[in-house]
């Protein structure tokens, strides 16, 4: 390469010659004056040994060596060449070696992965408040909660007999403002403690980070490297039975569905999230994905309740271009009366994460629901939107608000039996009225 010659041309027009070097080329005309040199010549020598440094053009050698190497990491780092091996091992002897190497090797994706896996290991403490981020996780700092999670939402949670569900895309292939982001995101999940945690658009130093601290979940995640989804279910509550994942088989960004079978206070429950198909030119895509998941809720045994949450990408007209949700399958948000506050869950009005030249609102994420068809009826009894407090960094947790709702189960056979009792009382004061009432020749025609 002709940086590398270049490079090496600099190393030897930077090399300091030794004492006597410069004047060797020349023989001094008197023998005394060059035997005097020779004897002082070996005098500096024997003073550097006795110091213990190296000579003096060692050093030069070794810093111009520096140089170069530095030169032809930086034209690596922009080139990333095959070549890059051979030039990392040229350098074992210094500190260019480790930069080289992940300058090479490491894909543009991983140096954002880089930056938070250094957060969580070296920098878990809070440089403003000298929190550790388990300490933010345990709620024995406020961080940064607004006022949309407080009240009713955090009374119901406290109620055992309430089902917790928050599903959120929690944007982790976003690298900014981490420091920030990341323990704020702990505290909504510390604060709330969802029985069930359904999570997007995760990577793997974040999963890490939520392993480490949240360790009161069982993690099941759909993938171990790019971004993810993943199901965390709260061991204090719910029981794991068993897991799978499906993938999509005509996806073309790594998409799948995450199912997780678990117990809840006696009641079975197959939980379902997935991250379906983004952009707008993906919607054939993204609706086979959808008739994929609404068949998986469809085909779930008789006994259990299915609930989906993600992040869905969907537009209104692609629900209905698939006819509607299916029978049996409802929409929580339209169960609980099509909220307006909680509509919107991508919101660019509002959110300035991402940098859209035009006003977005989308209800992106959506959670789905198929009751058991025997034994108890789940009910949503709650629907709030978590997320929206902006951060002092001047943004939010994430592009997407998160959903948190909550459910009760009603037993069907109570149900059931008090509909029998009502109908019988209303047949017999029928049939009392028609035996008090004058007859009529007109009723028996």
């Amino acid at each position: 390469m002709e940086n590398t010659q270049d490079c090496g041309q600099s190393c030897a027009d930077t090399v300091a010659p030794a004492d006597g070097d410069r004047s060797s080329s020349k023989s001094p005309a008197d023998p005394k004056a060059r035997e005097k040199r020779a004897k002082n010549k070996k005098g500096k020598k024997k003073k550097q040994s006795a110091k213990g440094s190296p000579p003096e053009n060692t050093l030069n050698n070794n810093t111009s060596s520096h140089k170069c190497l530095s030169k032809e990491d930086q034209h690596l780092n922009s080139h990333q060449t095959s070549s890059s091996p051979s030039i990392c091992d040229q350098s074992t002897q210094t500190e260019n070696k480790t930069t080289c190497t992940e300058a090479t090797q490491t894909p543009p994706l991983q140096f954002t992965h880089t930056d938070i896996t250094t957060e969580s290991k070296s920098t878990q403490t809070l440089q403003r408040s000298g929190l550790t981020y388990k300490q933010v996780y345990d709620g024995e700092t406020s961080a940064e909660q607004s006022d949309e999670d407080q009240g009713s939402s955090a009374d119901q949670i406290q109620d055992p007999s309430l089902l917790t569900v928050l599903t959120w895309n929690i944007d982790g292939l976003d690298p900014e403002d981490l420091k920030q982001r990341v323990p704020n995101l702990l505290a909504y999940l510390g604060k709330h403690r969802a029985d069930v945690v359904l999570l997007q658009e995760l990577i793997p130093p974040y999963l890490k980070i939520l392993q480490e601290i949240m360790t009161d979940y069982e993690f099941l995640p759909g993938s171990d490297s790019g971004y993810f989804t993943a199901i965390l279910l709260r061991r204090s509550r719910v029981e794991l039975l068993q897991s799978s994942i499906i993938n999509f088989p005509t996806t073309e960004m790594g998409r799948n569905l995450v199912m997780a079978t678990a117990n809840f206070s006696g009641h079975q429950l197959c939980l379902m999230t997935s991250h379906l198909e983004s952009l707008k030119t993906s919607s054939q895509e993204r609706c086979n994905q959808l008739r994929r998941v609404w068949k998986r809720m469809k085909e779930a045994p008789d006994g259990q309740t299915v609930i989906f949450g993600g992040d869905t990408n969907l537009r209104d007209w692609e629900v209905k271009k698939l006819g509607g949700l299916p029978d049996g399958i409802t929409d929580v948000w339209e169960m609980m009366g099509s909220p307006e506050d909680c509509m919107y869950t991508w919101d660019t009005v509002t959110n300035n994460n991402k940098d859209i030249p035009f006003p977005a609102r989308l209800r992106f994420d959506r959670v789905y629901m198929r009751t058991a068809r025997e034994g108890a009826q789940l009910r949503p009894q709650s629907m709030t939107l978590v997320g929206l407090k902006k951060l002092k960094c001047g943004r939010f947790i994430s592009d997407h608000w998160g959903i948190l709702c909550t459910f009760s189960f009603q037993p069907l056979k109570e149900e059931c039996r008090d509909d029998r009792e009502k109908d019988t009382q209303t047949e017999k004061h029928t049939d009392l009225e028609k035996n008090e009432r004058p007859v009529k020749n007109d009723e028996f025609l």
